[in-house]
């Protein structure tokens, strides 16, 4: 159940549907799937649709909003996978779980790498998007759970008497490492302004960059599914790669070959209490908060390509 229809979501959503129907053609199983599309308000109608057919699993919705929609307007549904997030701190209803690509699971593991690492400070660049600041707030308070101290956080402006302020900022209170959660055009920039110390980095860091990407950018490290960290692992063989030449089209991709092989397990009578998969969009596991925990692979830009992180480097 996507957003077909949509003006604004229909390229993400055919992208997470082509993902789910190559998983399912991969399976023998394309016959047990029917795609339902809506447009921007129609995921009430779809869920009614889908209730009527008497589907044993609805795949959707896959945006923040249908999905605060159904849940709060669409009482009497089937089991549901959601493709994206409840509204935070709300706990799921009965017969319904998401799998989703929230940068929020990203940045809590890039937490949990530093403190490895073992950084004991950190100061945060964070610019103005709505990501951004969700990336940093969520690599906060998995900073703060370990008991360190909290963050410092510094706001990224690229005019340079503001950038000249930030590199004062940043002298005078040093850390022992920085996260920069900016947007990708403006990483080079604000990476040429952050004390020679290790910095972590939101996510979508390396999409959009011209290859080789700048070297401004080398020993960068951030978190990547392994659709685009590692393509050709075995784990992924065989399953076709279309060409997008769009990172974020990739990784919806991969969000739907992931739902299909959930799908198949929480679409049985009774569904599973607990499940551990290696998707394409990381390591999966299911417990009891029906929300699934995404773990993905750590990379760094050296050289001017981002690669998998090895210790040995």
């Amino acid at each position: 159940m996507l957003p077909l229809e949509s003006p604004v979501y229909a390229h993400a959503a055919d992208a997470v549907r082509a993902g789910f129907l190559a998983a399912a053609d991969r399976a023998g199983a394309r016959s047990r799937v029917t795609v339902i599309a809506h447009g921007d308000d129609g995921v009430l109608a779809a869920m009614e649709a889908a209730r009527r057919a008497n589907v044993a699993l609805v795949v959707g919705p896959l945006t923040r909003d249908d999905v605060k929609t159904v849940l709060a307007m669409s009482p009497e549904r089937p089991r549901m996978l959601a493709l994206n997030q409840s509204e935070d701190g709300v706990a799921l209803p009965d017969d319904v779980y998401a799998l989703t690509l929230s940068v929020e699971s990203d940045a809590a593991l890039l937490a949990k790498v530093a403190q490895a690492d073992g950084v004991r400070s950190v100061a945060m660049v964070v610019s103005t998007g709505s990501l951004q600041q969700r990336f940093a707030a969520a690599f906060a308070a998995e900073w703060r759970r370990s008991g360190a101290a909290p963050p410092r956080e510094y706001h990224f402006d690229p005019s340079p008497d503001m950038l000249a302020l930030l590199r004062g900022e940043l002298a005078a209170r040093p850390a022992d490492a920085v996260l920069l959660s900016v947007d990708s055009d403006q990483a080079s920039l604000a990476k040429s302004f952050l004390p020679p110390v290790p910095v972590y980095a939101v996510s979508q860091i390396a999409d959009d960059l011209p290859t080789p990407i700048s070297h401004d950018l080398d020993r960068v490290r951030y978190i990547e599914i392994p659709w685009l960290a590692d393509p050709y692992s075995p784990g992924l063989a065989g399953v076709p790669h279309p060409n997008y030449s769009n990172a974020v089209l990739d990784r919806l991709y991969a969000l739907g070959l992931d739902a299909f092989a959930v799908a198949q397990m929480l679409s049985e009578p009774v569904p599973p209490q607990r499940i551990e998969l290696d998707g394409a969009t990381g390591h999966l596991s299911l417990s009891g908060s029906r929300t699934f925990a995404r773990q993905g692979r750590l990379m760094e830009i050296r050289d001017g390509r981002a690669q998998l992180f090895s210790s040995q480097q």
